[in-house]
């Protein structure tokens, strides 16, 4: 994605920065933070497929303008390396990644799949030195390392015995934290010729048409006519809160904050998601996981305000729920 922070090398590392876009960039992160309020339960109530379809079908409806503008430009723009970014940024970063962060919670771990969503620059990282050729800072090695032993430590309570129960909703994290992070660098690359808003709605329509592939041939759309007014309204706070809303709220504090400045508030994300899960649903981190949240969440932080002095090392901050946020990733 196309990065909406001020360029570093004329704003400096804090300049300019206001309290007000900290403040909303911090909240935006906060907001991302909230999402296991509303999908843990949906996660064992309502199928997957169905679940998701309404998280792009709301949104959508929503930006369907921005749709009908971006259907336009594309039309006029796009070749076929354009379209199938489009195609495999839809489909995969958006709606199959969605579907596995989902079905992760279907094993009873509200923590777990969110927090490791943090690894999603390493990801991004090394995409954008796949496919867009960039220059890896000479401590990526480091930061990778890090990075992943910090996750490690997050996804295992007790990291000396792992129980195939716990790898498997890591694995879904994971690998949705990879697509996630795979469309950063997509969105950066389609970015160059969408506007922001556009590439949005478009990502989301073909979310869309392909989650609603998959719920089609399972049946999973019937379930949606049993939901209680309880799972209606928190699947529309799903869709628009931690979803929509958290975006427009990032966006307009990043406008007026740098990168690395914005990396720091970002750290509101995981705060915010170990709060909420102790407070609705008791869980608690082990030591461990303690550990391995401080370590991600550091190695991230470092990356960012790195990469906002000027390295090029294709860091891109966390992404989670709604794969629509990529803020100074490249959107």
């Amino acid at each position: 994605m196309a990065t909406p922070a001020t360029d570093p090398q004329t704003a400096g590392f804090w300049r300019p920065v206001t309290g007000g876009g900290i403040a909303l960039v911090a909240l935006g992160a906060a907001l991302w933070g909230t999402d296991p309020l509303f999908r843990q339960g949906l996660a064992l109530t309502v199928p997957t497929p169905a679940l998701v379809l309404v998280e792009h079908l709301l949104p959508t409806l929503i930006l369907v303008p921005f749709v009908v503008r971006g259907l336009r430009r594309a039309a006029r723009t796009f070749g076929p390396k354009e379209w199938i970014a489009l195609l495999v940024l839809g489909c995969g970063s958006s709606a199959l990644a969605t579907l596995l962060f989902t079905q992760a919670f279907t094993y009873g771990n509200p923590t777990t799949p969110v927090l490791l969503q943090q690894v999603q620059p390493l990801f991004a990282v090394a995409g954008a030195r796949m496919l867009l050729g960039e220059r890896l800072h000479r401590r990526f090695g480091l930061f990778l390392v890090a990075g992943l032993i910090g996750a490690y430590l997050i996804a295992f309570p007790n990291p000396g015995s792992v129980e195939v129960q716990g790898l498997a909703p890591a694995l879904l994290a994971l690998a949705a934290a990879a697509l996630w992070g795979t469309g950063t660098v997509l969105g950066r690359r389609l970015g160059a010729v969408l506007p922001f808003a556009e590439l949005t709605a478009l990502r989301l329509l073909f979310g869309l048409l392909a989650v609603t592939a998959v719920a089609i041939p399972t049946g999973s759309i019937a379930a949606l006519g049993s939901l209680t007014p309880k799972d209606v309204l928190a699947l529309v706070l799903l869709a628009l809160v931690p979803g929509l809303l958290s975006l427009l709220v990032y966006y307009r504090g990043l406008s007026s904050t740098p990168a690395a400045a914005a990396t720091i508030a970002e750290l509101a994300f995981p705060l915010t998601t170990v709060i909420v899960n102790y407070l609705a649903f008791h869980a608690v981190l082990s030591p461990t996981q303690w550990i391995g949240m401080v370590l991600l969440a550091g190695t991230v932080t470092v990356m960012g305000t790195v990469r906002a002095r000027g390295a090029s090392i294709g860091v891109e901050p966390v992404r989670p729920p709604i794969p629509i946020r990529e803020p100074a990733r490249g959107a």
